[in-house]
């Protein structure tokens, strides 16, 4: 593991919200308004790109638990940004603090966990669970 990857580190992605982020085009709810589970990848998306870029080659990191309170509703056309904070570091599990805010409000909060690994050990773990 990077000596970089220390609390603190963090990560921003904003997106503007279209009709194919929302709970009833997604199935997860019938309002037009940003999903829950869009806003929970933007949020995972911030945590990656708080963290992978600073990895040696061959590690990435991969999600392993997300606790996420959605808060509030974005409506189509409005943009919103997720940042992720490193808060911890234990071994190779890393866990992260979780907002989401639109042009208006915070509308979701979390925390989420996501572990360090190596890509070819995960490659052969795959490939023994198809065979």
């Amino acid at each position: 593991m990077s000596a970089s990857i220390q609390p603190g580190l963090t990560g921003c992605l904003e997106m503007l919200v279209g009709p194919e982020h929302t709970a009833l085009h997604l199935g997860s709810g019938n309002v037009e308004t940003l999903a829950t589970p869009e806003m929970v990848r933007l949020m995972e998306r911030a945590a990656v790109a708080a963290v992978d870029p600073l990895l040696p080659p061959g590690q990435m990191t991969v999600g392993a638990r997300i606790d996420v309170e959605h808060r509030a509703p974005t409506p189509v056309g409005m943009r919103v940004q997720a940042c992720a904070r490193l808060v911890a570091v234990n071994g190779r599990r890393l866990t992260f603090e979780l907002e989401a805010s639109d042009e208006r409000e915070v509308v979701g909060v979390g925390r989420h966990e996501r572990v360090i690994i190596d890509l070819a050990r995960f490659g052969e773990r795959l490939a023994a669970k198809r065979s």
